[in-house]
């Protein structure tokens, strides 16, 4: 349930960008973005995560863009919402990378 929530969230952020920021589609996505979360790691990781002493900058980014797109300022709240994102997953993005560099060592992928 966790994983399909994140990714109809993603999929509607995306879409609400696509269709020159539209307010409901935004706001929508974030909200399936942030429920399949939790769904996936549970309440308490979510909210030790998002509220770590060093993560706290990104996490007032991140959720006051989320807030701003409510309030139905889009592209502001996206702008937001974008540095906060990259703010909080900085440390992930090594292993992400790491991640798909070692995709070319499968055989069908790598003559691809």
């Amino acid at each position: 349930i966790g994983v399909g929530l994140v990714g109809f969230g993603i999929f509607f952020i995306l879409f609400g960008m696509l269709l020159y920021f539209d307010t409901v589609l935004l706001a929508f996505g974030n909200i399936l973005f942030l429920s399949g979360l939790l769904f996936i790691i549970g309440f308490r990781r979510t909210f030790t995560f998002f509220f770590q002493k060093q993560k706290m900058k990104g996490t007032s980014f991140f959720l006051g863009g989320v807030l701003i797109v409510l309030m139905r300022w889009p592209l502001l709240g996206m702008l937001l919402e974008a540095y906060g994102f990259v703010t909080l997953f900085r440390s992930f993005f090594p292993v992400a990378f790491g991640f798909l560099g070692s995709l070319v060592n499968i055989p069908m992928l790598s003559q691809v």
